[in-house]
């Protein structure tokens, strides 16, 4: 029987995506992969949140580590690193074996620090879509913890951010169902990437094969 979220994309795509379009179609499509010092600490600073359905009683706090989501309107799956839920009065969702109603909040763990750019802010956007649709709630913000800041911010997530979210998601799939990997402009964000190796940021520029395997040469 073929499972139906085969062809869900993966929440950690749009983080890929935001970086890079080229880096996104080449782990996601082409199935390519390398490790480098921030991959590294990435899977370091995620040691403690990746214990699959790890619960945790904090006060009036429940702490759900590593906790599956999903969302059919989107078509995305994925994990969440840490879901609150606290205990409130009215408004809130009821939680098997537990009393009472509660609101919900996805925490994202990151390696480095605030980024000039939405793509932390996307991704905990996508995972709060998707707690949505499987809770029946809405949910006005999450938060995002970095460890070289050792702070968690909190992020309101607006409409802007969920109709980003859909964007997003439509031109990823959109690649995939083409199974096409796009070209891009290189820059100095290339030197950070993980699949340099792989891309050979080099052979995209306007620059011909031969030129650049002479250059090479020269060096």
């Amino acid at each position: 029987m073929e499972n139906e979220d085969e062809h869900f994309l993966l929440l950690s795509g749009i983080q890929h995506f935001q970086f890079c379009k080229r880096q996104w179609a080449l782990i996601h499509i082409e199935q390519q992969w390398e490790e480098n010092v921030r991959t590294v600490e990435g899977q370091y600073i995620h040691r403690n949140a990746d214990k699959p359905f790890a619960r945790e009683k904090r006060g009036d706090k429940i702490i759900v580590r590593a906790m599956p989501v999903k969302s059919n309107e989107l078509e995305v799956t994925g994990i969440c690193d840490v879901v609150e839920f606290v205990k409130v009065d009215q408004h809130g969702v009821s939680i098997q074996g537990m009393e009472g109603q509660y609101t919900v909040y996805p925490v994202e763990y990151k390696r480095g620090k605030p980024k000039l750019d939405k793509s932390d802010e996307l991704q905990l956007t996508a995972q709060a879509m998707c707690l949505e649709e499987m809770l029946f709630c809405r949910i006005d913000s999450g938060f995002l913890y970095y460890h070289e800041i050792n702070h968690r911010v909190e992020i309101p997530l607006t409409d802007v951010l969920r109709q980003n979210v859909r964007s997003i998601v439509t031109e990823m799939r959109d690649y995939y169902r083409r199974r096409h990997t796009p070209k891009v402009k290189t820059g100095a964000f290339c030197r950070n990437c993980s699949l340099q190796s792989i891309c050979l940021p080099a052979l995209m520029s306007k620059r011909s094969v031969r030129s650049y395997i002479e250059g090479k040469v020269k060096e």
